[in-house]
């Protein structure tokens, strides 16, 4: 069997024609693992051939708007769809706290349609199954497949104030997939992603938008997401040899300013293979590319951009 990684969203809060909300697809043998919503993961997961009814489990990093828009949309569409495929109730994975009472209104939100569809031709009401974590200090297995052979571990992340934050790292025979969730460059996820063959990080080039929110109050968009250079520093440091950045800050808009993304990586020391995401971004665990090659987007791909 092989592992392959999509990145089903790329993008930021702000709305981009090219890039979805935060979200990511790990799949193994029929084992297929979303990590995150964001805005239209469900149109992405459809373009990836991957329907709602064949998740085994959501795994939420944590609740900022921009990760969590389109669970109300898969949870609903699952059972949609349950009748036909009897797939059961979503399972999702998270840190215990704000998580459960954030599901659960999800759930209740479309109350006149689901009574509309329970009368015609629906059986009962959308439901999740919760996994439930204490938010762990050090990295703990948290999930795994019925087959036993697909694991997930989480750690906390440090993107304060928002709690509950936390990155995973997803265990199949193939190799190890780690995805960071949002966070500053931070000693957690080097811990998470010791010996993983990928590691899916977010990045925010602190010097393209420095100048231009220099005393703003978004200049503390500094404090808790990654600089390019610390995270091509750790990662070197930790001997991931395939970095693949996504929740690009700022939405690069040429190829040039992709290129900036891996330049200043670079920067920061690594000397393995850096893939600037862009969505449906393939990866497939077992590649054996050249040291320090480079995957940007696809030849012919329309260029991005964002406000």
């Amino acid at each position: 069997m092989t592992t392959t990684v999509t990145l089903t969203g790329t993008g930021v809060p702000f709305p981009s024609a090219e890039r979805a909300g935060p979200g990511v697809l790990v799949s193994y043998d029929g084992v297929h693992l979303q990590i995150d919503a964001g805005r239209s993961t469900l149109m992405r997961l459809a373009q990836a051939g991957i329907s709602a009814h064949q998740l085994s489990a959501l795994l939420l990093t944590h609740l900022h708007s921009d990760h969590v828009s389109d669970v109300a949309d898969l949870a609903h569409t699952r059972w949609l769809l349950d009748h036909m495929h009897g797939t059961g109730p979503l399972p999702v994975v998270a840190a215990d706290g704000h998580a459960p009472v954030f599901v659960q209104r999800v759930l209740t939100a479309n109350e006149y349609d689901v009574d509309v569809r329970v009368r015609h031709v629906q059986d009962g009401s959308p439901e999740v199954t919760g996994h439930w974590f204490d938010l762990p200090d050090t990295p703990t297995e948290v999930w795994r497949s019925p087959c036993g052979r697909v694991g997930v571990a989480a750690v906390r992340v440090r993107h304060e104030p928002v709690e509950q934050a936390v990155g995973y790292r997803i265990s199949t025979p193939d190799g190890v997939v780690v995805v960071s969730g949002d966070t500053r460059v931070c000693e957690e996820v080097a811990a998470l992603a010791a010996g993983a063959d990928v590691l899916i990080h977010e990045a925010c080039r602190r010097t393209a938008l420095a100048e231009f929110v220099k005393g703003t109050r978004f200049e503390t968009i500094f404090s808790y997401h990654a600089d390019t250079v610390e995270l091509g520093e750790m990662a070197q440091r930790v001997g991931v040899p395939h970095l693949v950045l996504t929740h690009l800050i700022p939405e690069p808009t040429s190829p040039e300013q992709v290129a900036e993304f891996e330049a200043e990586v670079r920067k920061g020391g690594f000397e393995g293979r850096v893939s600037v995401g862009h969505d449906l971004m393939p990866v497939t665990l077992g590649e054996a590319p050249d040291a320090g090659a480079t995957t940007t987007m696809p030849p012919g791909a329309s260029p991005l951009h964002q406000t």
